[in-house]
Protein backbone atom coordinates (compact mmCIF):
# COMPACT_ATOMS: atom_id res chain seq x y z
CA UNK A 1 0.00 0.00 0.00
CA UNK A 2 1.52 3.29 -1.05
CA UNK A 3 0.89 6.88 -0.09
CA UNK A 4 1.11 10.26 -1.75
CA UNK A 5 1.48 13.71 -0.20
CA UNK A 6 -1.93 15.15 0.57
CA UNK A 7 -3.40 18.53 1.41
CA UNK A 8 -7.11 17.66 1.54
CA UNK A 9 -9.80 20.33 1.53
CA UNK A 10 -11.84 20.99 4.66
CA UNK A 11 -14.66 18.89 3.23
CA UNK A 12 -12.31 15.98 2.47
CA UNK A 13 -10.70 16.26 5.91
CA UNK A 14 -14.14 16.18 7.53
CA UNK A 15 -15.06 13.06 5.55
CA UNK A 16 -11.86 11.38 6.65
CA UNK A 17 -12.58 12.13 10.32
CA UNK A 18 -16.23 11.13 10.01
CA UNK A 19 -15.45 7.60 8.80
CA UNK A 20 -12.52 6.78 11.09
CA UNK A 21 -14.50 4.51 13.40
CA UNK A 22 -16.66 2.83 10.77
CA UNK A 23 -14.65 0.34 8.67
CA UNK A 24 -15.54 -2.82 10.61
CA UNK A 25 -19.30 -2.18 10.22
CA UNK A 26 -19.32 -0.08 7.05
CA UNK A 27 -20.54 -2.69 4.56
CA UNK A 28 -23.28 -4.01 6.82
CA UNK A 29 -24.55 -0.61 7.96
CA UNK A 30 -24.52 0.77 4.44
CA UNK A 31 -26.89 -2.00 3.45
CA UNK A 32 -29.06 -1.56 6.56
CA UNK A 33 -29.43 2.22 6.28
CA UNK A 34 -30.28 1.99 2.58
CA UNK A 35 -32.77 -0.88 3.06
CA UNK A 36 -30.46 -3.15 1.08
CA UNK A 37 -30.20 -0.79 -1.88
CA UNK A 38 -26.56 0.33 -1.58
CA UNK A 39 -25.16 -3.08 -2.67
CA UNK A 40 -27.59 -3.11 -5.60
CA UNK A 41 -26.52 0.38 -6.66
CA UNK A 42 -22.88 -0.68 -6.56
CA UNK A 43 -23.58 -3.73 -8.71
CA UNK A 44 -25.34 -1.57 -11.28
CA UNK A 45 -22.41 0.87 -11.23
CA UNK A 46 -20.00 -1.97 -12.01
CA UNK A 47 -22.27 -3.26 -14.78
CA UNK A 48 -21.74 0.04 -16.64
CA UNK A 49 -17.94 -0.26 -16.84
CA UNK A 50 -17.78 -2.44 -19.99
CA UNK A 51 -14.44 -4.09 -19.22
CA UNK A 52 -13.19 -7.67 -19.21
CA UNK A 53 -10.29 -9.91 -18.27
CA UNK A 54 -7.00 -8.06 -18.46
CA UNK A 55 -8.50 -4.57 -18.13
CA UNK A 56 -7.15 -2.07 -15.62
CA UNK A 57 -9.77 -0.28 -13.50
CA UNK A 58 -9.38 2.53 -10.95
CA UNK A 59 -11.84 2.56 -8.03
CA UNK A 60 -11.73 5.99 -6.37
CA UNK A 61 -13.09 6.38 -2.82
CA UNK A 62 -12.88 2.60 -2.65
CA UNK A 63 -13.58 2.47 1.10
CA UNK A 64 -13.70 -1.20 2.08
CA UNK A 65 -13.34 -2.19 -1.60
CA UNK A 66 -16.94 -3.26 -2.18
CA UNK A 67 -16.87 -1.93 -5.75
CA UNK A 68 -13.35 -3.24 -6.37
CA UNK A 69 -14.37 -6.75 -5.34
CA UNK A 70 -17.49 -6.58 -7.50
CA UNK A 71 -15.38 -5.50 -10.49
CA UNK A 72 -13.08 -8.50 -10.05
CA UNK A 73 -15.98 -10.92 -9.57
CA UNK A 74 -18.02 -9.61 -12.49
CA UNK A 75 -15.31 -8.88 -15.06
CA UNK A 76 -11.99 -10.43 -14.07
CA UNK A 77 -10.30 -7.03 -14.47
CA UNK A 78 -7.49 -5.86 -12.21
CA UNK A 79 -8.30 -2.96 -9.89
CA UNK A 80 -6.46 -0.18 -8.11
CA UNK A 81 -8.47 0.92 -5.07
CA UNK A 82 -7.70 4.45 -3.89
CA UNK A 83 -8.98 6.14 -0.73
CA UNK A 84 -8.00 8.91 1.68
CA UNK A 85 -8.67 6.79 4.77
CA UNK A 86 -5.96 4.34 5.89
CA UNK A 87 -8.51 2.67 8.19
CA UNK A 88 -10.86 1.99 5.29
CA UNK A 89 -7.99 0.72 3.17
CA UNK A 90 -6.85 -1.71 5.86
CA UNK A 91 -10.36 -3.11 6.01
CA UNK A 92 -10.44 -3.28 2.21
CA UNK A 93 -7.20 -5.25 2.16
CA UNK A 94 -8.58 -7.73 4.69
CA UNK A 95 -11.94 -8.15 2.91
CA UNK A 96 -10.28 -8.57 -0.46
CA UNK A 97 -7.87 -11.19 0.88
CA UNK A 98 -10.75 -13.05 2.54
CA UNK A 99 -12.55 -13.13 -0.81
CA UNK A 100 -9.49 -14.66 -2.48
CA UNK A 101 -8.91 -11.56 -4.59
CA UNK A 102 -5.73 -10.28 -3.00
CA UNK A 103 -3.78 -10.69 -6.24
CA UNK A 104 -6.36 -8.74 -8.28
CA UNK A 105 -6.69 -5.55 -6.23
CA UNK A 106 -3.89 -3.15 -5.35
CA UNK A 107 -4.54 -0.45 -2.75
CA UNK A 108 -3.23 3.10 -2.62
CA UNK A 109 -3.82 5.86 -0.09
CA UNK A 110 -4.46 9.06 -1.99
CA UNK A 111 -6.76 11.92 -2.90
CA UNK A 112 -9.15 11.63 -5.84
CA UNK A 113 -8.61 15.33 -6.47
CA UNK A 114 -4.90 14.77 -7.24
CA UNK A 115 -4.39 11.38 -8.82
CA UNK A 116 -0.79 10.09 -9.09
CA UNK A 117 -1.30 8.58 -12.55
CA UNK A 118 -0.51 9.63 -16.10
CA UNK A 119 -3.21 10.60 -18.58
CA UNK A 120 -5.11 7.63 -19.98
CA UNK A 121 -3.69 5.07 -17.55
CA UNK A 122 -6.92 3.13 -16.94
CA UNK A 123 -9.46 1.35 -19.12
CA UNK A 124 -12.30 2.43 -16.81
CA UNK A 125 -12.89 4.27 -13.54
CA UNK A 126 -15.57 4.04 -10.86
CA UNK A 127 -16.15 6.33 -7.90
CA UNK A 128 -18.70 6.28 -5.09
CA UNK A 129 -20.07 9.04 -2.86
CA UNK A 130 -17.14 11.31 -3.67
CA UNK A 131 -18.26 14.66 -5.05
CA UNK A 132 -20.20 15.74 -1.94
CA UNK A 133 -16.87 15.83 -0.10
CA UNK A 134 -15.04 18.28 -2.36
CA UNK A 135 -15.27 22.04 -2.63
CA UNK A 136 -15.61 22.26 -6.42
CA UNK A 137 -16.97 19.02 -7.97
CA UNK A 138 -16.08 20.06 -11.54
CA UNK A 139 -12.34 20.06 -10.85
CA UNK A 140 -11.98 16.54 -9.40
CA UNK A 141 -14.38 15.21 -12.02
CA UNK A 142 -12.03 16.48 -14.74
CA UNK A 143 -9.13 14.87 -12.85
CA UNK A 144 -10.94 11.52 -12.76
CA UNK A 145 -11.65 11.62 -16.47
CA UNK A 146 -8.04 12.57 -17.22
CA UNK A 147 -6.62 9.22 -16.09
CA UNK A 148 -9.02 7.14 -18.23
CA UNK A 149 -8.06 6.29 -21.81
CA UNK A 150 -10.16 7.82 -24.61
CA UNK A 151 -13.21 5.61 -25.08
CA UNK A 152 -12.98 4.24 -21.54
CA UNK A 153 -15.94 4.37 -19.16
CA UNK A 154 -16.20 6.69 -16.16
CA UNK A 155 -19.05 5.83 -13.76
CA UNK A 156 -20.09 7.37 -10.46
CA UNK A 157 -22.60 6.55 -7.72
CA UNK A 158 -24.15 9.14 -5.44
CA UNK A 159 -27.17 9.49 -3.19
CA UNK A 160 -30.08 11.38 -4.71
CA UNK A 161 -33.02 13.39 -3.38
CA UNK A 162 -36.37 11.79 -4.31
CA UNK A 163 -39.13 13.78 -5.92
CA UNK A 164 -42.72 13.94 -4.64
CA UNK A 165 -44.49 11.89 -3.39
CA UNK A 166 -41.40 10.26 -1.84
CA UNK A 167 -39.56 13.43 -0.84
CA UNK A 168 -41.31 13.89 2.53
CA UNK A 169 -40.75 10.28 3.56
CA UNK A 170 -37.08 10.57 2.54
CA UNK A 171 -36.68 13.79 4.58
CA UNK A 172 -38.23 12.19 7.68
CA UNK A 173 -36.09 9.09 7.33
CA UNK A 174 -32.78 10.91 6.83
CA UNK A 175 -33.40 13.57 9.52
CA UNK A 176 -35.19 11.51 12.16
CA UNK A 177 -34.92 7.75 11.72
CA UNK A 178 -31.39 7.48 10.40
CA UNK A 179 -29.75 9.17 13.42
CA UNK A 180 -31.78 6.92 15.75
CA UNK A 181 -30.68 3.78 13.92
CA UNK A 182 -27.10 5.02 13.94
CA UNK A 183 -27.21 5.75 17.67
CA UNK A 184 -28.32 2.16 18.33
CA UNK A 185 -25.06 0.95 16.77
CA UNK A 186 -22.43 3.44 17.94
CA UNK A 187 -21.65 7.11 18.52
CA UNK A 188 -19.78 7.17 15.21
CA UNK A 189 -22.81 5.94 13.28
CA UNK A 190 -25.00 8.45 15.10
CA UNK A 191 -22.79 11.23 13.72
CA UNK A 192 -23.01 9.75 10.23
CA UNK A 193 -26.79 9.46 10.57
CA UNK A 194 -27.02 13.13 11.51
CA UNK A 195 -24.69 14.20 8.72
CA UNK A 196 -25.92 12.34 5.64
CA UNK A 197 -29.37 13.82 5.02
CA UNK A 198 -28.37 17.48 5.26
CA UNK A 199 -25.20 16.78 3.29
CA UNK A 200 -27.16 15.22 0.41
CA UNK A 201 -29.70 18.05 0.38
CA UNK A 202 -27.01 20.74 0.36
CA UNK A 203 -25.21 19.04 -2.50
CA UNK A 204 -28.31 19.07 -4.70
CA UNK A 205 -29.22 22.60 -3.65
CA UNK A 206 -25.84 23.74 -4.98
CA UNK A 207 -25.39 21.21 -7.79
CA UNK A 208 -28.70 19.92 -9.21
CA UNK A 209 -28.54 16.95 -11.53
CA UNK A 210 -28.72 19.11 -14.66
CA UNK A 211 -25.62 20.98 -13.51
CA UNK A 212 -23.83 17.73 -12.74
CA UNK A 213 -24.53 16.49 -16.26
CA UNK A 214 -23.01 19.69 -17.62
CA UNK A 215 -19.92 19.10 -15.42
CA UNK A 216 -19.49 15.61 -16.84
CA UNK A 217 -19.70 16.90 -20.41
CA UNK A 218 -17.27 19.72 -19.67
CA UNK A 219 -14.87 17.15 -18.16
CA UNK A 220 -14.82 15.25 -21.44
CA UNK A 221 -17.63 12.70 -21.13
CA UNK A 222 -19.75 13.47 -24.17
CA UNK A 223 -22.41 10.75 -23.84
CA UNK A 224 -23.12 10.84 -20.11
CA UNK A 225 -26.14 8.77 -19.06
CA UNK A 226 -28.17 8.70 -15.85
CA UNK A 227 -30.05 6.02 -13.93
CA UNK A 228 -32.07 7.18 -10.92
CA UNK A 229 -32.66 4.21 -8.65
CA UNK A 230 -34.79 3.09 -5.69
CA UNK A 231 -37.55 5.71 -5.90
CA UNK A 232 -34.92 8.42 -6.22
CA UNK A 233 -32.65 7.44 -3.33
CA UNK A 234 -29.58 6.82 -5.49
CA UNK A 235 -28.24 7.80 -8.88
CA UNK A 236 -25.58 6.36 -11.18
CA UNK A 237 -23.99 8.48 -13.91
CA UNK A 238 -21.69 7.06 -16.57
CA UNK A 239 -20.26 7.64 -20.01
CA UNK A 240 -17.19 7.26 -22.24
CA UNK A 241 -14.28 9.63 -22.24
CA UNK A 242 -14.38 11.52 -25.52
CA UNK A 243 -11.78 10.74 -28.17
CA UNK A 244 -12.16 6.99 -28.47
CA UNK A 245 -12.76 5.14 -31.70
Amino acid sequence: MGAIPQAPSLRSAHARRLFVGLPSTYDRMGAVLSFGQDPRWRRFLVSRLDVGLGANVLDVATGTAMVAREVVAATGAGVVGLDLSPDMLRRGVAETAAAGMGDRVRFLQGDGQRLPFADGTFDALAFTYLLRYVDDPAAPLAELVRVVRPGGIVAGLEFHVPKAPWSWAWWCYTRLAMPIVGRAVSADWYEVGRFLGPSISRFYDHHPLTEQLAMWRAAGVADVQVKIMSLGGGVVLWGRRAGGA
